[in-house]
């Protein structure tokens, strides 16, 4: 299991590439490029899309990380346990179906 961070991180140096060239690629500062790798920041549709480009991965994969990440750090901010977890995925199945039905 990995982060966004960390996938991006292994998939810079998979390819051999520093942080400023995929920085330049990217049209970001270095700096930011860091925070992203060490899950300091959270890119936006847009920079996630770039990443896929330029690692020749699926985006999906990228924006499952990126989703998943945001989800369990509130969990981890917020102290949440496994029951509460469990009640959550039971309301957003509730409100898929409402959508649905609207």
């Amino acid at each position: 299991m990995t982060s966004f961070g960390e996938t991006i991180k292994q998939l810079r140096l998979d390819r051999k590439l520093t942080q400023r060239n995929v920085a330049t690629l990217l049209d970001i500062d270095t700096s930011v490029l860091s925070k992203y790798e060490k899950n300091k920041r959270q890119p936006s549709e847009e920079q996630i899309e770039k990443f896929a480009e330029i690692f020749n991965v699926d985006s999906n994969t990228l924006k499952f990380e990126v989703v998943t990440d945001k989800i369990a750090n509130q969990f981890v901010e917020d102290n949440i346990d496994s029951k509460t977890v469990r009640v959550a995925e039971k309301k957003a199945e509730y409100i898929k179906l409402k959508k649905k039905i609207s």
